[in-house]
């Protein structure tokens, strides 16, 4: 088996301090195998905001896959926007857009969706379709395949498909190839999962989409703060939501879901 931490939308220069040590301990409690983050460190892509997640991530255990967001792009600054967009996340952050971890039970992949000439919408370009697409035959085939990127692939029915990330159909049909089993994703500061099979017809595929919440951002819009435990023991992935229980200063699991792989993709697990 392996655990995943799944966190997103940390927005350092907009956070709630009391949440931060506690999250931390609950982070170390668990002991995950990888810690995801799935974008927008930062509330402005500001050095001292960029710093701040530093520090954070330095507290947290390794291994780490983490992508930006498009709140990690300079927003006022635009020769900063165009020129040089993620100058100050390569600095602080990783030089490494594209991160991995790979081992004999799992493949995680990271993508930056985040552009410069577009305010929130994210976007996945061809180039990085093709590069998923080698990396990806590179794998052993016995692998669970994980994609993680800010802007997500899919989302619940009642979102539009403006909420997706630009040439999303595209790359489902790369992923459907290759039998990609999870996609890790944040930016709406909700949390959700779902099989894809509803939004996307592609034979018998059906990839399990996972949305996290927001960490630690006073940004919550309705939701309390809150971050993913994932873990995969093939075929069957259990997602657990652990949200800030403000009264006890703590994390706790909240949901807990099942689901489980068949000849026709994942979907929620029935008794």
């Amino acid at each position: 088996m392996r655990t995943l931490v799944h966190l997103s939308d940390l927005h350092f220069g907009r956070i709630d301090e009391a949440v931060i040590v506690p999250l931390i301990a609950r982070i170390e409690a668990i002991a995950p195998d990888v810690v995801v983050v799935s974008g927008d460190l930062t509330q402005r892509a500001r050095s001292s905001q960029f710093k701040a997640a530093r520090g954070f991530l330095d507290l947290l255990p390794k291994p780490q896959v983490v992508v930006p967001g498009n709140h990690d792009i300079p927003l006022h600054n635009v020769f900063d926007r165009f020129v040089r967009p993620l100058d100050e996340y390569r600095r602080h952050i990783t030089s490494d857009l594209e991160p991995e971890f790979v081992d004999a039970s799992i493949a995680v992949l990271g993508v930056n969706t985040a552009r410069s000439a577009t305010i929130k919408d994210g976007r996945i370009n061809e180039r990085q379709i093709a590069r998923l697409d080698t990396r990806m035959k590179a794998l052993d085939p016995g692998v669970v395949r994980i994609i993680v990127t800010h802007h997500p692939f899919d989302l619940p029915a009642s979102y539009g498909s403006g909420h997706l990330v630009g040439r999303a159909a595209k790359a489902m049909r790369v992923f459907a190839e290759h039998g990609v089993d999870l996609l890790l994703a944040g930016h709406l500061h909700a949390s959700h999962a779902v099989h894809t099979a509803v939004r996307y017809r592609i034979g018998d595929y059906a990839a399990l989409a996972v949305q996290a919440g927001t960490a630690t951002s006073t940004r919550g819009r309705g939701e309390t703060n809150s971050f993913n435990v994932i873990r995969i023991d093939a075929p069957r992935i259990t997602v657990e939501r652990f949200g800030w229980d403000e009264q006890k200063a703590i994390f706790a699991c909240e949901e807990s879901q099942l689901f489980e792989r068949s000849a026709k993709g994942w979907s929620p697990k029935v008794d």
